[in-house]
Protein backbone atom coordinates (compact mmCIF):
# COMPACT_ATOMS: atom_id res chain seq x y z
CA UNK A 1 0.00 0.00 0.00
CA UNK A 2 1.06 3.45 -0.86
CA UNK A 3 2.29 5.88 1.78
CA UNK A 4 0.01 8.44 1.09
CA UNK A 5 -2.81 6.24 1.35
CA UNK A 6 -1.77 5.26 4.89
CA UNK A 7 -2.30 9.29 5.26
CA UNK A 8 -5.14 9.36 3.53
CA UNK A 9 -7.00 6.25 5.75
CA UNK A 10 -5.79 8.43 8.66
CA UNK A 11 -8.26 11.28 7.68
CA UNK A 12 -11.43 12.80 9.26
CA UNK A 13 -14.33 13.21 7.39
CA UNK A 14 -14.20 16.67 7.62
CA UNK A 15 -10.33 16.92 6.16
CA UNK A 16 -11.57 14.74 3.01
CA UNK A 17 -14.20 16.57 1.74
CA UNK A 18 -11.98 19.13 1.85
CA UNK A 19 -9.62 17.72 -0.82
CA UNK A 20 -10.16 16.85 -4.46
CA UNK A 21 -10.40 12.84 -5.11
CA UNK A 22 -6.80 13.43 -6.88
CA UNK A 23 -5.89 14.48 -2.98
CA UNK A 24 -7.19 11.26 -1.59
CA UNK A 25 -5.68 8.85 -4.25
CA UNK A 26 -9.31 7.97 -5.99
CA UNK A 27 -8.91 6.84 -9.26
CA UNK A 28 -12.03 4.51 -10.31
CA UNK A 29 -15.22 3.90 -9.48
CA UNK A 30 -15.18 1.68 -6.78
CA UNK A 31 -13.03 4.40 -5.05
CA UNK A 32 -15.34 7.15 -5.29
CA UNK A 33 -18.13 4.30 -4.29
CA UNK A 34 -16.25 3.54 -1.33
CA UNK A 35 -15.66 7.33 -0.26
CA UNK A 36 -19.66 8.27 -0.78
CA UNK A 37 -20.48 5.20 1.32
CA UNK A 38 -18.25 6.38 4.02
CA UNK A 39 -19.27 9.87 3.98
CA UNK A 40 -23.17 8.12 4.15
CA UNK A 41 -22.22 6.37 7.16
CA UNK A 42 -21.03 8.91 8.78
CA UNK A 43 -24.36 11.05 7.88
CA UNK A 44 -26.23 8.16 9.33
CA UNK A 45 -24.05 7.73 12.09
CA UNK A 46 -24.31 11.49 13.39
CA UNK A 47 -27.82 11.17 12.93
CA UNK A 48 -28.64 8.51 15.18
CA UNK A 49 -26.19 10.13 18.24
CA UNK A 50 -28.63 13.13 18.07
CA UNK A 51 -32.01 11.44 17.75
CA UNK A 52 -30.63 8.53 20.73
CA UNK A 53 -29.75 11.92 23.07
CA UNK A 54 -32.14 13.93 24.18
CA UNK A 55 -32.61 17.79 24.21
CA UNK A 56 -33.25 19.66 27.96
CA UNK A 57 -36.07 22.05 25.95
CA UNK A 58 -37.72 22.48 22.45
CA UNK A 59 -35.43 25.55 22.01
CA UNK A 60 -32.59 22.92 22.98
CA UNK A 61 -34.04 20.34 20.48
CA UNK A 62 -33.78 23.08 17.61
CA UNK A 63 -30.87 24.41 18.44
CA UNK A 64 -29.00 20.84 18.51
CA UNK A 65 -31.61 20.13 15.30
CA UNK A 66 -30.15 23.47 13.21
CA UNK A 67 -26.27 22.48 14.19
CA UNK A 68 -26.57 19.03 12.84
CA UNK A 69 -28.21 19.99 9.38
CA UNK A 70 -25.79 23.18 8.58
CA UNK A 71 -22.75 21.21 9.46
CA UNK A 72 -24.15 18.87 6.54
CA UNK A 73 -26.30 20.96 4.40
CA UNK A 74 -25.13 24.47 4.68
CA UNK A 75 -24.52 26.07 1.71
CA UNK A 76 -21.19 27.72 2.25
CA UNK A 77 -19.99 25.31 4.75
CA UNK A 78 -21.42 21.97 4.79
CA UNK A 79 -20.30 19.23 4.07
CA UNK A 80 -22.48 18.11 0.77
CA UNK A 81 -21.00 21.60 -0.45
CA UNK A 82 -17.55 20.56 0.03
CA UNK A 83 -18.19 17.71 -1.89
CA UNK A 84 -20.11 19.40 -4.59
CA UNK A 85 -16.87 21.94 -5.01
CA UNK A 86 -13.97 19.64 -4.33
CA UNK A 87 -15.23 15.91 -5.49
CA UNK A 88 -17.79 16.89 -8.22
CA UNK A 89 -16.88 19.88 -9.95
CA UNK A 90 -13.73 19.13 -10.29
CA UNK A 91 -13.39 15.44 -11.33
CA UNK A 92 -11.98 14.11 -14.07
CA UNK A 93 -14.21 13.31 -17.19
CA UNK A 94 -14.10 9.32 -16.51
CA UNK A 95 -15.21 9.69 -13.05
CA UNK A 96 -17.57 12.34 -13.30
CA UNK A 97 -20.40 10.09 -13.80
CA UNK A 98 -19.91 8.00 -11.07
CA UNK A 99 -19.73 11.23 -8.57
CA UNK A 100 -22.63 12.69 -9.95
CA UNK A 101 -24.52 9.33 -9.81
CA UNK A 102 -23.56 9.30 -5.45
CA UNK A 103 -23.71 12.48 -4.93
CA UNK A 104 -27.48 12.88 -6.34
CA UNK A 105 -28.16 9.66 -3.92
CA UNK A 106 -26.35 11.55 -0.92
CA UNK A 107 -28.60 14.77 -1.76
CA UNK A 108 -31.62 12.42 -1.84
CA UNK A 109 -30.45 10.91 1.35
CA UNK A 110 -29.81 13.72 3.43
CA UNK A 111 -33.14 15.18 3.22
CA UNK A 112 -33.57 13.51 6.56
CA UNK A 113 -31.23 15.80 7.90
CA UNK A 114 -33.70 18.82 7.54
CA UNK A 115 -34.63 20.18 10.84
CA UNK A 116 -37.91 19.35 10.25
CA UNK A 117 -37.32 15.87 9.94
CA UNK A 118 -34.62 15.68 12.37
CA UNK A 119 -37.21 17.53 14.77
CA UNK A 120 -39.83 14.43 14.93
CA UNK A 121 -37.04 12.14 16.51
CA UNK A 122 -34.85 13.98 18.79
CA UNK A 123 -37.05 13.41 22.23
CA UNK A 124 -37.11 16.64 24.74
CA UNK A 125 -36.02 15.62 28.17
CA UNK A 126 -38.79 17.36 29.83
CA UNK A 127 -41.57 14.81 28.17
CA UNK A 128 -40.53 11.82 29.74
CA UNK A 129 -42.02 14.62 33.73
CA UNK A 130 -45.09 14.66 31.50
CA UNK A 131 -47.84 12.73 34.72
CA UNK A 132 -48.98 9.59 33.39
CA UNK A 133 -52.62 8.30 32.88
CA UNK A 134 -53.24 5.86 35.80
CA UNK A 135 -53.42 2.40 35.39
CA UNK A 136 -56.22 0.49 35.44
CA UNK A 137 -56.93 -1.79 38.45
CA UNK A 138 -56.78 -4.75 36.08
CA UNK A 139 -53.07 -3.76 35.26
CA UNK A 140 -52.16 -2.94 38.91
CA UNK A 141 -53.10 -6.37 40.10
CA UNK A 142 -51.36 -8.09 37.08
CA UNK A 143 -48.75 -6.47 37.92
CA UNK A 144 -48.62 -6.93 41.17
CA UNK A 145 -48.79 -10.69 40.37
CA UNK A 146 -45.79 -10.47 38.86
CA UNK A 147 -43.54 -8.62 41.22
CA UNK A 148 -44.93 -8.81 44.25
CA UNK A 149 -42.25 -7.20 46.13
CA UNK A 150 -40.66 -4.73 45.01
CA UNK A 151 -37.81 -2.29 46.86
CA UNK A 152 -38.50 1.12 47.46
CA UNK A 153 -37.18 3.32 45.04
CA UNK A 154 -34.62 5.72 46.84
CA UNK A 155 -35.90 9.04 46.76
CA UNK A 156 -34.01 12.72 45.50
CA UNK A 157 -36.37 14.83 46.72
CA UNK A 158 -35.16 17.06 49.39
CA UNK A 159 -37.29 19.40 50.77
CA UNK A 160 -36.32 22.55 50.33
CA UNK A 161 -37.53 26.04 53.22
CA UNK A 162 -40.22 28.06 51.88
CA UNK A 163 -38.54 31.58 51.45
CA UNK A 164 -40.66 33.16 49.59
CA UNK A 165 -43.33 33.31 52.74
CA UNK A 166 -46.53 32.14 50.92
CA UNK A 167 -48.78 30.04 53.22
CA UNK A 168 -50.17 26.42 52.85
CA UNK A 169 -53.49 28.37 51.09
CA UNK A 170 -51.29 29.86 48.77
CA UNK A 171 -49.54 27.21 47.46
CA UNK A 172 -52.46 24.93 47.41
CA UNK A 173 -54.43 27.73 45.31
CA UNK A 174 -51.87 28.24 43.06
CA UNK A 175 -51.47 24.41 42.52
CA UNK A 176 -55.32 24.48 41.31
CA UNK A 177 -55.03 27.48 38.92
CA UNK A 178 -52.97 25.60 37.05
CA UNK A 179 -53.97 22.71 35.38
CA UNK A 180 -50.42 20.81 34.14
CA UNK A 181 -52.66 18.15 32.33
CA UNK A 182 -53.43 20.78 29.30
CA UNK A 183 -51.60 19.94 26.10
CA UNK A 184 -49.25 22.88 25.50
CA UNK A 185 -49.54 25.28 22.35
CA UNK A 186 -48.33 24.43 19.10
CA UNK A 187 -47.18 25.86 16.40
CA UNK A 188 -49.13 25.05 13.00
CA UNK A 189 -47.09 23.37 10.83
CA UNK A 190 -46.37 25.26 7.64
CA UNK A 191 -45.60 23.55 3.93
CA UNK A 192 -43.80 24.71 0.88
CA UNK A 193 -44.86 27.31 -1.65
CA UNK A 194 -46.15 25.86 -4.63
CA UNK A 195 -43.57 27.63 -6.54
CA UNK A 196 -40.64 26.09 -4.72
CA UNK A 197 -42.87 22.43 -4.38
CA UNK A 198 -42.77 23.18 -8.49
CA UNK A 199 -39.26 23.78 -8.58
CA UNK A 200 -38.03 21.19 -6.90
CA UNK A 201 -40.54 18.49 -8.55
CA UNK A 202 -38.65 19.87 -11.73
CA UNK A 203 -35.24 19.76 -10.39
CA UNK A 204 -36.01 16.10 -9.40
CA UNK A 205 -36.66 14.43 -13.12
CA UNK A 206 -33.31 16.27 -14.50
CA UNK A 207 -31.20 15.51 -11.63
CA UNK A 208 -32.81 11.76 -12.08
CA UNK A 209 -31.34 12.14 -15.60
CA UNK A 210 -27.92 13.10 -14.04
CA UNK A 211 -27.88 17.10 -14.84
CA UNK A 212 -26.81 19.53 -12.06
CA UNK A 213 -27.72 22.35 -10.59
CA UNK A 214 -25.70 25.10 -11.50
CA UNK A 215 -26.75 29.06 -10.34
CA UNK A 216 -25.50 32.35 -10.84
CA UNK A 217 -25.74 35.94 -9.87
CA UNK A 218 -29.18 37.83 -10.21
CA UNK A 219 -27.69 41.13 -10.75
CA UNK A 220 -25.59 40.84 -14.30
CA UNK A 221 -23.64 42.33 -16.61
CA UNK A 222 -25.09 43.58 -20.25
CA UNK A 223 -22.47 41.60 -21.42
CA UNK A 224 -23.31 38.13 -20.24
CA UNK A 225 -27.29 38.91 -20.42
CA UNK A 226 -26.85 40.11 -23.74
CA UNK A 227 -23.52 40.12 -25.85
CA UNK A 228 -22.26 36.92 -25.08
CA UNK A 229 -26.26 35.10 -26.09
CA UNK A 230 -25.82 36.40 -29.37
CA UNK A 231 -28.61 39.40 -28.69
CA UNK A 232 -27.48 42.38 -31.14
CA UNK A 233 -27.49 45.75 -29.34
CA UNK A 234 -30.69 46.65 -31.90
CA UNK A 235 -33.15 43.55 -30.33
CA UNK A 236 -36.11 45.27 -28.75
CA UNK A 237 -35.57 42.95 -25.15
CA UNK A 238 -32.91 44.96 -24.91
CA UNK A 239 -34.87 48.53 -24.75
CA UNK A 240 -35.13 50.15 -21.21
CA UNK A 241 -38.78 49.26 -21.29
CA UNK A 242 -38.26 45.59 -21.10
CA UNK A 243 -35.10 45.35 -19.19
CA UNK A 244 -34.53 46.73 -15.50
CA UNK A 245 -31.43 48.38 -15.50
CA UNK A 246 -29.05 49.73 -12.72
CA UNK A 247 -26.61 51.12 -14.95
CA UNK A 248 -25.61 51.26 -18.46
CA UNK A 249 -23.58 48.19 -18.14
CA UNK A 250 -25.55 45.97 -15.36
CA UNK A 251 -29.20 44.95 -15.31
CA UNK A 252 -31.25 42.38 -13.73
CA UNK A 253 -31.29 39.98 -15.48
CA UNK A 254 -34.00 38.91 -17.47
CA UNK A 255 -33.38 35.22 -17.83
CA UNK A 256 -30.92 32.59 -16.53
CA UNK A 257 -29.48 31.86 -19.93
CA UNK A 258 -26.14 34.00 -18.45
CA UNK A 259 -25.02 30.95 -16.23
CA UNK A 260 -24.96 29.20 -19.47
CA UNK A 261 -22.13 31.24 -20.41
CA UNK A 262 -20.84 30.99 -16.96
CA UNK A 263 -21.10 27.29 -16.79
CA UNK A 264 -19.28 26.38 -20.36
CA UNK A 265 -16.37 29.06 -18.99
CA UNK A 266 -15.78 27.33 -15.59
CA UNK A 267 -16.39 23.37 -16.76
CA UNK A 268 -15.86 23.46 -21.18
CA UNK A 269 -17.98 20.36 -22.72
CA UNK A 270 -19.69 18.03 -22.21
CA UNK A 271 -22.04 19.81 -19.97
CA UNK A 272 -25.65 18.86 -18.28
CA UNK A 273 -27.16 21.50 -16.29
CA UNK A 274 -30.04 23.24 -15.30
CA UNK A 275 -30.33 26.89 -13.62
CA UNK A 276 -33.54 27.63 -11.34
CA UNK A 277 -33.76 31.63 -10.37
CA UNK A 278 -35.30 34.57 -10.11
CA UNK A 279 -35.80 36.78 -13.02
CA UNK A 280 -36.73 40.50 -13.77
CA UNK A 281 -38.75 42.40 -16.54
CA UNK A 282 -40.38 45.39 -16.92
CA UNK A 283 -43.86 44.59 -16.91
CA UNK A 284 -46.89 45.46 -15.34
CA UNK A 285 -48.24 42.66 -12.81
CA UNK A 286 -51.82 41.72 -13.66
CA UNK A 287 -53.06 38.15 -13.99
CA UNK A 288 -50.48 36.58 -16.37
CA UNK A 289 -47.39 38.93 -15.78
CA UNK A 290 -45.12 39.97 -12.90
CA UNK A 291 -42.04 42.10 -12.70
CA UNK A 292 -40.17 39.04 -10.54
CA UNK A 293 -41.13 35.77 -11.85
CA UNK A 294 -38.76 32.00 -11.56
CA UNK A 295 -37.24 30.30 -14.85
CA UNK A 296 -35.52 26.93 -15.07
CA UNK A 297 -33.14 26.54 -17.61
CA UNK A 298 -31.96 23.21 -19.23
CA UNK A 299 -28.22 23.28 -21.14
CA UNK A 300 -26.74 19.78 -22.67
CA UNK A 301 -23.39 20.01 -24.99
CA UNK A 302 -21.12 17.02 -25.90
CA UNK A 303 -19.99 15.70 -28.99
CA UNK A 304 -22.65 13.70 -30.38
CA UNK A 305 -25.77 16.17 -29.13
CA UNK A 306 -28.68 15.99 -31.82
CA UNK A 307 -32.38 17.72 -31.73
CA UNK A 308 -33.42 14.47 -31.70
CA UNK A 309 -32.35 14.35 -28.22
CA UNK A 310 -33.66 17.34 -26.95
CA UNK A 311 -37.27 16.04 -28.11
CA UNK A 312 -36.81 12.85 -26.34
CA UNK A 313 -35.80 14.19 -23.32
CA UNK A 314 -38.37 17.31 -23.40
CA UNK A 315 -41.01 14.71 -24.05
CA UNK A 316 -39.92 12.18 -21.16
CA UNK A 317 -39.76 15.45 -18.82
CA UNK A 318 -43.94 16.69 -20.01
CA UNK A 319 -44.74 12.80 -19.07
CA UNK A 320 -43.04 12.53 -16.24
CA UNK A 321 -44.65 16.07 -14.57
CA UNK A 322 -47.77 15.81 -16.20
CA UNK A 323 -48.97 12.28 -16.70
CA UNK A 324 -48.11 9.88 -19.27
CA UNK A 325 -50.89 10.44 -21.44
CA UNK A 326 -49.71 13.98 -22.15
CA UNK A 327 -48.38 14.50 -25.59
CA UNK A 328 -45.87 16.95 -26.77
CA UNK A 329 -45.75 19.33 -30.12
CA UNK A 330 -42.78 20.99 -31.26
CA UNK A 331 -43.00 24.20 -33.62
CA UNK A 332 -40.28 26.47 -35.39
CA UNK A 333 -39.65 29.38 -33.44
CA UNK A 334 -36.87 32.12 -33.74
CA UNK A 335 -34.60 32.92 -30.62
CA UNK A 336 -31.27 34.74 -30.95
CA UNK A 337 -28.68 32.00 -29.17
CA UNK A 338 -30.45 28.83 -30.83
CA UNK A 339 -30.46 28.04 -33.92
CA UNK A 340 -32.90 25.69 -34.88
CA UNK A 341 -35.16 27.33 -32.20
CA UNK A 342 -38.54 25.80 -31.62
CA UNK A 343 -41.79 26.14 -29.07
CA UNK A 344 -42.93 23.20 -27.37
CA UNK A 345 -46.79 22.31 -26.64
CA UNK A 346 -48.15 20.24 -24.45
CA UNK A 347 -51.60 18.54 -24.84
CA UNK A 348 -54.06 20.03 -22.85
CA UNK A 349 -54.04 18.92 -19.30
CA UNK A 350 -57.61 20.25 -18.72
CA UNK A 351 -59.71 18.31 -21.56
CA UNK A 352 -57.22 16.10 -22.84
CA UNK A 353 -56.78 17.89 -25.99
CA UNK A 354 -60.20 18.08 -27.24
CA UNK A 355 -60.52 21.84 -26.82
CA UNK A 356 -61.56 23.93 -23.74
CA UNK A 357 -61.61 27.17 -22.48
CA UNK A 358 -57.57 26.87 -20.75
CA UNK A 359 -56.59 26.15 -24.41
CA UNK A 360 -58.51 28.24 -26.11
CA UNK A 361 -60.08 25.16 -28.17
CA UNK A 362 -56.88 24.24 -29.86
CA UNK A 363 -56.29 21.47 -27.75
CA UNK A 364 -52.76 22.49 -27.22
CA UNK A 365 -50.84 24.38 -24.79
CA UNK A 366 -47.28 26.51 -25.06
CA UNK A 367 -45.43 25.28 -21.88
CA UNK A 368 -41.79 26.33 -23.49
CA UNK A 369 -38.66 27.43 -26.30
CA UNK A 370 -36.33 25.46 -27.04
CA UNK A 371 -33.23 25.03 -29.32
CA UNK A 372 -30.05 23.50 -30.47
CA UNK A 373 -27.43 26.43 -29.02
CA UNK A 374 -26.04 28.63 -31.61
CA UNK A 375 -22.42 27.98 -33.05
CA UNK A 376 -21.19 31.85 -31.98
CA UNK A 377 -23.06 31.50 -28.20
CA UNK A 378 -20.51 28.08 -28.01
CA UNK A 379 -17.92 30.15 -29.07
CA UNK A 380 -18.34 32.87 -26.69
CA UNK A 381 -18.56 29.74 -23.67
CA UNK A 382 -14.47 29.07 -24.99
CA UNK A 383 -16.50 25.69 -26.48
CA UNK A 384 -15.16 24.67 -30.56
CA UNK A 385 -18.55 24.54 -32.11
CA UNK A 386 -16.66 22.05 -34.90
CA UNK A 387 -16.43 19.46 -32.56
CA UNK A 388 -19.17 19.60 -29.70
CA UNK A 389 -22.99 20.97 -30.15
CA UNK A 390 -25.96 21.22 -27.91
CA UNK A 391 -29.32 21.80 -27.07
CA UNK A 392 -31.00 24.18 -24.35
CA UNK A 393 -34.79 24.89 -22.79
CA UNK A 394 -36.23 27.64 -20.90
CA UNK A 395 -39.70 27.61 -19.19
CA UNK A 396 -41.59 29.71 -16.68
CA UNK A 397 -42.23 27.59 -12.55
CA UNK A 398 -44.58 30.20 -12.00
CA UNK A 399 -46.87 29.37 -15.08
CA UNK A 400 -45.90 25.46 -14.66
CA UNK A 401 -47.26 26.21 -10.92
CA UNK A 402 -50.31 27.53 -11.85
CA UNK A 403 -51.26 25.19 -14.67
CA UNK A 404 -50.36 22.25 -12.11
CA UNK A 405 -52.81 23.69 -9.59
CA UNK A 406 -55.12 25.48 -11.56
CA UNK A 407 -54.17 29.09 -10.23
CA UNK A 408 -55.79 31.37 -12.59
CA UNK A 409 -53.69 34.54 -11.19
CA UNK A 410 -50.02 34.70 -10.90
CA UNK A 411 -50.04 37.72 -8.04
CA UNK A 412 -51.45 35.00 -5.85
CA UNK A 413 -48.17 33.32 -5.60
CA UNK A 414 -46.15 36.86 -4.48
CA UNK A 415 -49.17 38.19 -2.00
CA UNK A 416 -48.30 36.06 0.75
CA UNK A 417 -51.78 35.39 1.56
CA UNK A 418 -52.04 32.76 4.32
CA UNK A 419 -55.07 31.78 3.39
CA UNK A 420 -53.91 30.89 -0.29
CA UNK A 421 -50.87 28.94 0.52
CA UNK A 422 -52.63 26.92 3.20
CA UNK A 423 -54.36 24.65 0.48
CA UNK A 424 -50.63 23.51 -0.79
Amino acid sequence: MRPYRMQTLAMTLDEKVRRTLVDLDVTDAAGVEALFTEVRAAMERERSALVASAAASQADREKLCKALRDRWLARKHGLLSSIDEQWLKVASKELKPAVGRHFNELRKASSCMEVSELAKEVRVADDSARPKAAASPAALAEDSWQNPVRPAAPSFYQPQPNTLGWGQDDIVGAAQASDLTLPGNRRPQGSLHPVTQMQREIEEIFLNLGFRIESGPEIESVYYNFDALNIPESHPSRDDWDTIYINSQTVLRTHTSPVQIRAMEKYGAPLYIIIPGKCYRHDNPDASHSPMFHQIEGLAIASDITFADLKGTLDFFARKLFGKKVRTRFQPSFFPFTEPSGEVAISCIFCGGEGCRVCKESGWIEVMGCGMVHPQVLRNGGIDPEKYSGWAFGLGVDRFAMMKYDINDIQLLFQSDVRFLQQF
